[in-house]
């Protein structure tokens, strides 16, 4: 249940729905078997698998939903060699060069024919909506799956108007101000060992990972230009990521006192009250340390400051 990735959006002007009409919206685009022509398909889940029958859980304001995401994998070379074989069959027969057109309209026939064989990729993709600070989180590794859930829930929803959670402080300088410049630091956030470094002329860029962030190397590099794009992070007691310059969340670890309370809780062995339980944990954790991050981010960009803690 632990979310490892998390990319940020802000609501605005959120949908008023009450968590039944909310789970009826997600029931008419819920996921099925993809037809044997379709080369993907997107469609809701239900978060606890086997476990459970429900494709909503809301607790204290927290909604958590999943997608499945479905696609068939056809091999680009596979489809190329199919088509130059039968291009070059028909070529032989009717003694001629085909034209251009003629070879896509071959490729389209191969890629109708041989979908159906292909075999099927599966992926969830989990979706945390805190509906009480409008904002959402999307536990994907890229912005385009992320994206693509959000896509989903605008269909679901008849519109969603969202945009990239943003801060007034560029998550790249205000990184590159607290490897500078260790007393820039907040009280309770600790530098982990990995960072990106970019340079602004075209000398590319620098990755380290187990490595002194404080050391002599690191600060000569930075002091010669470079910036940092990627950090590691620790926000003290809570959690553990990389933060990107674009305010992506990756590589999460939730610090272990939250992790015991989790497993101290009384679930019963019953799998869907610890799916709600390590979720409601997990969403609160979050919550508190994405406001944190903000503040220290400056706050939000074209958000008062007291916006997330309303």
């Amino acid at each position: 249940m632990w979310f490892k990735h998390l990319h940020l959006y802000r609501l605005h002007e959120a949908p008023q729905l009450d968590a039944d009409t909310l789970e009826q919206a997600l029931d008419a685009l819920a996921a099925r078997p993809l037809g044997g022509s379709e080369p993907r398909r997107l469609g809701w889940c239900v978060p606890a698998g086997r476990a459970g029958t429900q494709r909503l859980h809301e607790l204290q304001g927290q909604r958590l939903m999943t997608a499945l995401r479905q696609e068939r994998l056809l091999p680009t070379a596979v489809v190329k060699e199919e088509v130059e074989e039968r291009a070059a069959d028909l070529e032989t027969r009717e003694g001629r060069k085909l034209r251009r057109q003629e070879k896509l309209a071959i490729k389209e026939q191969v890629v109708e024919e041989l979908l159906p064989q292909a075999f099927i990729r599966s992926q969830k993709v989990d979706l945390w909506w805190d509906s009480r600070h409008d904002l959402i989180g999307v536990n994907a590794s890229s912005r385009k799956r992320a994206e693509e859930v959000l896509d989903l829930l605008r269909e679901t929803l008849g519109s969603l108007k969202v945009t990239p959670l943003s801060s007034q402080t560029l998550p790249m300088r205000a990184m590159t101000t607290w490897l500078t410049d260790p007393a820039s630091r907040p009280a309770d956030l600790v530098l982990g060992d990995q960072v990106e470094l970019k340079a602004k002329g075209d000398d590319g860029v620098l990755r380290a990972r187990q490595v002194d962030l404080d050391s002599d190397e690191i600060q000569q590099l930075l002091a010669s230009g470079r910036q940092a794009s990627k950090l590691a992070l620790e926000i003290e007691g809570r959690l553990s990521f990389v933060m990107h310059d674009d305010l992506a969340i990756k590589s999460l670890r939730f610090g272990d006192a939250l992790i015991d309370e989790a497993n101290a809780s009384d679930d019963g062995d019953d799998a869907l009250v610890r799916l709600e339980t390590d979720f409601v944990l997990m969403a609160q954790a979050l919550g508190e340390s994405i406001e944190r991050l903000i503040e220290w981010l400056g706050g939000e960009a074209g958000v008062q400051r007291d916006a997330l803690s309303a």
